[in-house]
């Protein structure tokens, strides 16, 4: 498991510990997919009422960008992690592949 470093930035929302708290947690959980060091920058933004979003850029072994949209904050966090665990997975599966792909010289 590696160290997850979180920067949580608000739009257009007033800042919460809960949410900021709930996100960090969030991320740290990524951690266990990789085992060296992780940076994390989540934006959790409301445009509208129906609207609010969370975005994350995740700095691996490149950039992984995932953005969910939903009623809620929360539901979004969640969303966008799936999306990152998915993301993340394939990219740890292309890792292992990549010496049985060269071909025979």
């Amino acid at each position: 498991m590696s160290d997850v470093k979180v920067s949580v930035t608000f739009r257009h929302t007033e800042p919460t510990d809960a949410l900021k708290q709930y996100a960090e947690e969030k991320m740290h959980r990524l951690g266990k997919y990789f085992s060296q060091s992780l940076d994390a920058h989540v934006v959790l933004s409301v445009e509208s009422k129906e609207r609010h979003t969370a975005e994350v850029e995740l700095h691996a072994l490149g950039v992984i960008h995932a953005k969910e949209q939903t009623e809620d904050l929360y539901s979004a966090i969640d969303l966008v992690t799936d999306n990152l665990k998915r993301q993340l997975r394939k990219q740890k599966d292309k890792i292992k592949l990549e010496p049985r792909r060269k071909p025979p010289e």
